[in-house]
């Protein structure tokens, strides 16, 4: 994986801990799409979140569904501009009690910046998903 993709993962996962949305803005895409099942499956959203606006709305629902919600980036593997990422999250909430999952991420980066991004709670199936995508130019 290029130092480029590592330090943008790295910031992206400080930003998205932190709360911090000028960073998450500043390294996504203005049409940047993520797909987050936890989360938007617990407040009935089945498109995903699109652009800086999607993300603010993304943020505004991991407040109102956690109380604390933190995740740990693992291993990392790219093929091109397709990035795997594995590792974990921590959330608590009232309704949906403790959660301390192994969970994977697949993310695809054009010019520096996250353009597309999904959560798979079973890591096996974002490797397929990983495995099955082309390889981009990095």
């Amino acid at each position: 994986m290029s130092e480029a993709h590592r330090a943008l993962v790295e910031r992206l996962y400080e930003g998205f801990n932190g709360r911090d949305e000028a960073c998450i803005v500043e390294v996504c895409d203005a049409e940047m799409e993520f797909f987050p099942m936890i989360t938007a499956g617990a407040v009935g959203r089945d498109a995903p979140y699109k652009g800086p606006a999607g993300l603010r709305d993304y943020f505004d629902d991991v407040g109102r569904v956690w109380e604390e919600l933190r995740i740990s980036p693992g291993e990392t593997e790219s093929r091109g501009d397709i990035v795997l990422v594995r590792g974990r999250v921590y959330a608590r909430s009232r309704d949906l009690g403790i959660r301390d999952l192994s969970i994977a991420w697949v993310w695809e980066i054009r010019e520096g910046r996250f353009v597309r991004g999904e959560v798979f709670p079973d890591p096996e199936q974002a490797l397929t998903r990983f495995s099955a995508q082309p390889p981009t130019p990095a």
